[in-house]
């Protein structure tokens, strides 16, 4: 299997749940021998990520937009470009790139993997109930061009390769990796609480509504993550104790100590802050949509993520019976150890080996 030696080149963001995918995969691949260079769009990293990417590769920041935080995709079509000059530059193998546009008319000989993380397009399906807006119609183009134009496409979840194949058609050489994490599964000394992380002023968050639970609960409700958008979007809390963004650190240490962790989303094409909260012992309590049957069906408990009093009923009894708590835990804590870096890097690695030999076949057939 291909491995030591290769170097790729990973798009990142500072943003959202891409972070954290690029560096435990990242962590996975090292161990493989796979030597990683970073290229960041978007806002810039904080200090503290700038330091674990250098942990783990190169990183070059590039003073270049997300396509969720401009209007237009002239905004972005300079990115492909700059890509394919820091792969010359650092000599890459290949590219594996986390958002679809960064493929279009990329100029490079090179296999390139595009993983769909999420998108507008599945987002207003999964949140509104409706296609996206005329406005961002040009986002539903991009991505379209970008599954087009790319060797393989990965999804993190089943659930996330049936809607995006419900909204843009069929992908060609789509296939699932399940996402993984590198937290040390295990159980911890927990009180009474439950938490929940998210990036709250983004409305598939479903932040509203488990606000309106707390009040309906005795059990304190501990929230981390940011309330204000990029854009401008933002929700208040009232009834949760709110402790705004967080390292990813101080997230995990909350989760270890919670009896109880809830995601409380209508939209998720994997839903990271779930599983390291299962590895952290934490029992789940999770909305009932699609991805989180498919990932933990017999592991959580499930809610009506439209009815605050399901999600303040289901805390209740599960926060009253210790048995169930253990049980839960127990299947969370097996399922979880599934998700694991050396799994995820097995599939990654045997997508990245069928592209570097199918590429080496074209080249010696043009040869011959």
């Amino acid at each position: 299997m291909i491995g030591r030696g290769i170097r790729i080149l990973m798009t990142v963001d500072s943003v959202g749940g891409v972070w954290r995918y690029a560096m435990d995969l990242a962590a996975g691949l090292r161990r493989e021998g796979v030597e990683i260079v970073f290229a960041g769009l978007g806002p810039a990293p904080s200090e503290t990520q700038v330091s674990e990417a250098r942990a783990l590769g190169k990183l070059v920041w590039l003073d270049a937009p997300l396509d969720w935080m401009v209007t237009s995709r002239a905004e972005i079509a300079g990115a492909p470009d700059e890509i394919a000059r820091i792969a010359r530059d650092n000599a890459v193998d290949l590219l594996h790139l986390n958002l679809p546009s960064q493929a279009i008319g990329i100029d490079t000989p090179l296999p390139v993997v595009v993983v769909s993380h999420s998108c507008v397009v599945t987002w207003f399906a999964a949140v509104r109930g409706t296609p996206v807006p005329p406005d961002w119609a040009w986002q539903r183009d991009v991505n379209r061009e970008g599954f087009d134009c790319a060797d393989s496409v990965l999804s993190p979840s089943e659930s996330h390769a049936i809607a995006l194949q419900a909204t843009y058609g069929p992908i060609s050489r789509l296939r699932v990796v399940y996402n993984a994490s590198r937290i040390e599964a295990g159980q911890h000394p927990k009180k009474t609480f439950v938490f929940a992380a998210g990036r709250w002023w983004d409305e598939g968050k479903n932040g509203a509504v488990l606000d309106r639970a707390a009040a309906m609960m005795s059990l304190p409700v501990v929230v981390a993550g940011s309330s204000v958008g990029p854009t401008g979007q933002r929700l208040r809390f009232s009834n949760a104790d709110e402790r705004g963004p967080l390292s990813h650190a101080k997230a995990v240490a909350l989760m270890q100590c919670a009896r109880i962790v809830v995601s409380p989303s209508v939209y998720e094409p994997f839903g990271l802050t779930a599983l390291e909260a299962a590895r952290c012992g934490a029992a789940l309590v999770l909305s009932d949509i699609p991805t989180y049957r498919e990932l933990w069906d017999g592991c959580a408990l499930f809610f009506d993520p439209y009815d605050p009093m399901s999600l303040a009923s289901v805390c209740t009894r599960l926060n009253d019976n210790a048995e169930l708590r253990k049980e839960l835990v127990t299947r969370s804590l097996a399922r979880a150890c599934a998700f694991n870096l050396e799994r995820q890097a097995a599939s990654v690695l045997e997508t990245y080996a069928h592209l570097t030999d199918h590429t080496l076949n074209l080249a010696t057939a043009e040869q011959s």
